[in-house]
């Protein structure tokens, strides 16, 4: 992926601020403790850009920013030219028929009380979208897609493993048929071997759909699977940028 490619989601100076309370006592002023501080990324059309970094580093929390889940204390992000970072009312919602999330735990982002059929055509009701072919051909569709049985979708996702709950999260997110998809350490609490299935779904869906990926990950070696370019996190800050196999072959940072 070259720097010629069309960018699609742009973030510029990125700085999230949380007030920490002090130890002065009830009436002491709250200090300020800066999770991102002035990060800057771009994510081009149809690239798998990985955000990686030890925890605390800030990626979760700049995803949280890019997708709108959290608002900024100051920076810009721009998502196909247009100016997102104050949007509200509709223009967030449309918004967010462009950029989904796929979850770390897929079993706390799921309602347990929601059949899959329910979880996978939300993000459309949410929309006010019609669903092509009704509720059940739709989700059938979906989960055949994923790799799921389609005669599952009135299950509820407590009765779905670890693995393939996380494909209903997938499921979910492709529904509006998304440019960007944020994957917040997607795969990081599955098995190894779950992993690796999960990471093929993944590169195949994208080179079927041709959206982009923001992965956010810790884990190297998943992110040599599926990363075109490669931002490393420190202590909130962006401290190298490049192509996958620059920076795993001379990483400037340890």
């Amino acid at each position: 992926m070259t720097s010629t490619a069309r960018t699609l989601l742009r973030a510029e100076h990125l700085v999230k601020e949380f007030a920490v309370s002090g130890t002065g006592g009830l009436f002491a002023k709250a200090d300020r403790f800066r999770a991102v501080d002035d990060v800057s990324l771009d994510v081009y059309s149809g690239e798998t850009l990985a955000l990686v970094g030890e925890s605390g580093s800030g990626k979760s929390t700049t995803a949280r920013l890019v997708a709108r889940l959290m608002p900024l204390t100051s920076g810009s992000i721009s998502f196909d030219g247009r100016d997102v970072a104050d949007i509200s009312g509709r223009e967030l919602h449309a918004f967010r028929s462009e950029v989904q999330v796929i979850f770390q735990d897929p079993y706390s982002s799921l309602n347990p009380r929601h059949t899959v059929e329910r979880l996978v055509t939300a993000p459309l009701v949410y929309q006010r979208r019609a669903i092509p072919g009704g509720v059940r051909a739709f989700t059938r569709e979906l989960m055949e897609r994923v790799g799921l049985n389609p005669d599952h979708s009135t299950r509820y996702p407590w009765q779905f493993s670890g693995g393939q709950a996380q494909r209903i999260g997938i499921a979910r997110a492709l529904a509006v048929r998304p440019r960007l998809v944020i994957a917040d350490e997607a795969v990081s609490a599955l098995d190894v071997s779950v992993q690796a299935q999960v990471i093929n779904l993944l590169k195949r869906l994208q080179r079927e759909e041709g959206f982009s990926y923001l992965f956010i990950a810790h884990d190297l070696a998943v992110v040599r699977q599926i990363a075109d370019r490669v931002a490393v996190m420190h202590t909130g800050r962006i401290v190298e940028t490049g192509e996958r196999d620059a920076i795993f072959d001379a990483p400037k940072d340890p």
